[in-house]
């Protein structure tokens, strides 16, 4: 059979394509997916951005120079050499940008499966996991979209208020957050607001993004790029969702010692990363920035409280997030690998309206 892909140049991210891969027969022990929906955001570009550096591109082969964007989304079994799934099967995991992936499902339970392809062995185990529709507890038939568009990012928020949270956040009183209205930051201050409430709130984001961001009533106090120079001084921490090098240092000179600690997360800001990248601190006053990498944290949180009562505790600030902000954001839907690829670079040049949450449907 032939299988549609969207491959991107590793070393030009704008490059990218429409690609018809022949795939052979399925192999013993394996099931066949065919995609049936995914989110495009910025995490999707983050991952795209720091492919190399941390694996992305190892969870789906692509012809050498090329990748293929990881997605979250749903899938279905068209086919299956494993007795333990059977045709029909819906699934929600890690996705590639196309329209089929051949897995081998292992720890098979009611609950979900990891895939066991050599490949993606070397990589982070969460990054493996699918959950079967039918026994999973986060799944809501109605809000299947918010959960592909909100999940994996309101995740990372979760993880790293946790672990601010267990580092008493430093010392700090309050929390600048960039990119603000990202849907990473907006997962962060969710939580946060939930569980650290006496630690402010305070989001900088676009002067054309300042309305949304506040409607989200989310932040204490929102403010614009150009006001960085007014922000109340105090012990703070920044977690940077943007991954504009000049943004960063323009908060690292204006806190100076006042600066606990400094968090580095996504990449939003694609075209003013700096030449460093994104951990590059080129001698900036108060703490070097450090970088955060979600799985990482996520293997340790589920180690210390176990799956049900880690479950329990995400589950809990998740439906407090999708409470708060789950109508906030408008869904729209396109069909077709094409209109993901025009999305995936419509993002990577910085022009995608934060009120709106896209799903590709293959």
């Amino acid at each position: 059979m032939t299988v549609s892909q969207v491959h991107v140049r590793k070393d030009e991210l704008t490059n990218a394509s429409l690609a018809n891969v022949e795939q052979g027969e399925l192999a013993d022990g394996a099931v066949r997916l065919k995609v049936e929906s995914f989110s495009v955001t910025a995490n999707n570009i983050t991952y795209a951005v720091v492919g190399d550096g941390f694996g992305y591109w190892n969870f789906f082969p692509a012809p050498d120079g090329h990748g293929i964007v990881p997605m979250w989304g749903h899938a279905r079994v068209v086919e299956s050499k494993c007795s333990e799934l059977a045709v029909g099967e819906r699934v929600y995991g890690y996705l590639p940008m196309a329209s089929h992936l051949d897995v081998v499902p292992g720890k098979v339970s009611a609950s979900g499966f990891n895939d066991t392809t050599d490949y993606r062995q070397p990589m982070s185990p969460i990054y493996n996991q699918y959950s079967r529709l039918d026994a999973d507890p986060e799944h809501d038939g109605d809000r299947e979209a918010e959960r592909m568009i909100f999940g994996p990012l309101f995740k990372t928020g979760f993880l790293i208020e946790y672990f601010m949270r267990d580092q008493d956040w430093f010392g700090a009183d309050q929390v600048i957050l960039t990119s603000a209205s990202s849907k990473t930051a907006m997962g962060l201050a969710s939580v946060a607001k939930q569980n650290s409430p006496a630690v402010k709130r305070i989001g900088l984001t676009s002067a054309g993004n300042v309305a949304f961001v506040e409607s989200t009533g989310l932040y204490d106090k929102v403010m614009s790029y150009d006001h960085i120079g007014t922000m109340p001084i105090a012990a703070s921490v920044v977690v940077d969702f943007a991954g504009n090098a000049k943004l960063l240092a323009q908060v690292h000179e204006h806190y100076c010692d006042t600066l606990k600690y400094s968090c580095l997360v996504g990449a939003t800001h694609i075209e003013d990363r700096g030449s460093g990248g994104m951990t590059d601190d080129r001698g900036l006053p108060g703490p070097k920035p450090t970088l955060f990498f979600a799985p990482d944290h996520a293997v340790s949180f589920f180690q210390k409280h176990g799956p049900a009562e880690g479950g329990k505790q995400l589950a809990a600030s998740w439906h407090g997030f999708l409470a708060a902000v789950g109508d906030t954001v408008a869904i729209e839907k396109h069909q077709g690998l094409e209109a993901a690829r025009e999305v995936f670079l419509t993002m990577l040049g910085g022009n995608v309206d934060p009120a709106k949450g896209i799903v590709i449907e293959p």
